[in-house]
């Protein structure tokens, strides 16, 4: 089950998050936040 967060970031952040998008590789911006999520996980890991 997912469920609806709120977060605030830089424009910077914002910026990256609108190039990953438009390349096609994201479907969305949740979808960029969880895959940045699972690299920090898998950092933390290590």
């Amino acid at each position: 089950m997912k469920e609806r967060v709120s977060a605030t970031i830089d424009s910077s952040t914002m910026n990256l998050i609108k190039i990953l998008l438009k390349k096609g590789t994201y479907r969305n911006k949740s979808h960029v936040i969880e895959e940045a999520i699972k690299l920090l996980e898998e950092k933390n890991e290590k």
